[in-house]
């Protein structure tokens, strides 16, 4: 009789150790969600980098085989004209195209 007490004394501590383990242990249930939600946001970054790379594919190949387009780039960007045209170039265009970094010699 004690034997048996001891026994199923000892296999219930040893259950309950278990259980913990799974639950709050290195591979349990709390460390899976964790992964989980990690998994969730990788999973949207990727989507995110996939439309991106597919956008800046698309642009390449424009860039490469489109006179005009490569044209409309250069002049919008790089803030070329052609011959007899005079570029305006505004104070809110400057804020714009170099993200906000313009120095007007005001301190």
């Amino acid at each position: 009789m004690f034997w048996r007490v001891f026994i199923l004394t000892a296999l219930s501590l040893i259950n309950i150790c278990l259980f913990g383990r799974m639950i709050w242990g290195p591979t349990g249930l709390v460390e899976y969600r964790e992964i989980k939600n990690q998994h969730a946001e990788l999973q949207k970054h990727l989507e995110a980098m996939d439309a991106r790379n597919l956008s800046l594919s698309r642009e390449i190949r424009l860039l490469q085989s489109d006179k005009q387009y490569m044209q409309k780039v250069i002049r919008k960007y790089l803030h070329y004209v052609r011959e007899n045209e005079v570029l305006y170039i505004f104070d809110d265009a400057i804020k714009i195209t170099s993200g906000g970094a313009h120095d007007d010699g005001k301190n």
